[in-house]
């Protein structure tokens, strides 16, 4: 990823911060061929003092099984939204795009045993249930749940490298860092937006 000094994030509890609160990744594998691309939500947790994601695909869709052997990341996208030139006091701008991106590059591998691939199914549902004043709970007939497990492919990244890049108008001043974000706040732009540019450059 593009990475100006400016925008870098160096501190993980930020960039785990976004994976948390935007687990919707898209998977992207380098093959021979064409690149493999898939949309799907990913939990994390540290294990061994390592960052590990993981998530399932449809047994139908082939990325499975380029998985295993191919670099893999998991891009994770944050707020992000339009930034007009009207906004800032300093002429001579351009439009731009503000946003917050975290990519993590990892191996990822399978997960054939049925019940490690239940666990994992268990503890996703019970991570996005969990806000719910009444969660669902994943207690399906044995039949059902057999033929569920028989259509995914349940795996693991254990996240080797990760870039964070936080775009959000540190390389401009002071007053047309605060012109953007009053910009935004007039038109009722992205309130997350908003909120993660007063935090880093407001």
């Amino acid at each position: 990823m593009y990475m100006p000094t400016h925008f870098a994030c160096q501190d993980p509890a930020q960039a785990r911060e976004l994976i948390d609160s935007y687990p919707f990744a898209t998977l992207a594998s380098s093959t021979a061929g064409a690149p493999m691309v898939t949309h799907l939500p990913l939990t994390a947790r540290q294990r061994d003092g390592s960052l590990v994601l993981s998530g399932h695909v449809a047994r139908a869709n082939p990325h499975w099984e380029m998985l295993p052997q191919a670099p893999t990341v998991a891009i994770f996208h944050g707020p992000h939204g339009y930034i007009s030139p009207a906004w800032y006091p300093s002429p001579g701008l351009v439009p731009t795009w503000n946003y917050a991106a975290v990519h993590c590059h990892g191996a990822v591998s399978l997960i054939e045993d049925r019940a490690a691939a239940r666990v994992l199914l268990e503890e996703l549902v019970a991570h996005f249930e969990s806000p719910r004043h009444q969660p669902w709970e994943m207690r399906l007939e044995p039949a059902t749940l057999d033929a569920l497990l028989g259509a995914i492919v349940a795996f693991e990244m254990r996240v080797e490298r990760v870039e964070a890049k936080f775009k959000l108008g540190q390389n401009r001043v002071a007053q047309d860092r605060q012109g953007a974000i009053a910009g935004l706040v007039h038109e009722h732009g992205e309130p997350e937006l908003i909120a993660l540019m007063r935090r880093f450059a407001g």
